[in-house]
């Protein structure tokens, strides 16, 4: 992290990455206010909300992080990200909050998947390949769960992130 942080944190990085999520998510909610009552497949339903979780997501995690760094002046890292999913009761909120980000990352892009794809693959209609990514997406979750929890058993936190979670 201290390494990549060379490049993505010089302001012209930081200035074209925040652009870049700042267009998804105003894309974003144009696109499911212009299809949210066109969708009828599951994976256009499916499309239009994960679309949006992800919107939402990025709004209230930029949001975190910026003001982590700015305001309360601690290191953006790996306890930052994970104090709260491991805290109780703050976990009740960030494991549904983290869990169906990346979900929805994976939901999102099996629907493109399905949208785009005309192709079998390995006997695979693009409609069973679509479901193979998304639970591939769902097991993925569990086992990132798995890292940031250190195994389901809880990550001790560094005191300086107590204020976080309220300590």
């Amino acid at each position: 992290m201290n390494l990549l942080r060379v490049f993505y944190r010089n302001i012209f990085i930081e200035t074209i990455l925040l652009s870049a999520v700042v267009l998804q998510i105003f894309s974003g909610v144009v696109l499911f206010k212009t299809n949210r009552k066109t969708a009828i497949l599951n994976f256009d339903k499916l499309h239009i909300w994960t679309g949006l979780y992800l919107a939402i997501f990025f709004i209230i995690h930029l949001t975190a992080v910026l003001s982590g760094r700015f305001f309360l002046h601690l290191d953006t890292n790996f306890y930052f990200g994970v104090a709260g999913l491991n805290s109780f009761p703050f976990n009740l909120f960030f494991v549904p909050y983290y869990g169906l980000a990346i979900t929805s990352f994976f939901g999102h892009i099996a629907c493109i998947h399905n949208k785009k794809m005309k192709k079998y693959f390995f006997g695979l209609s693009p409609s069973r390949q679509s479901k193979v990514i998304f639970l591939f997406g769902v097991c993925f979750t569990i086992l990132i769960f798995y890292g940031l929890t250190n195994h389901f058993k809880g990550v001790q936190i560094p005191v300086e992130y107590n204020t976080l979670i309220g300590k």
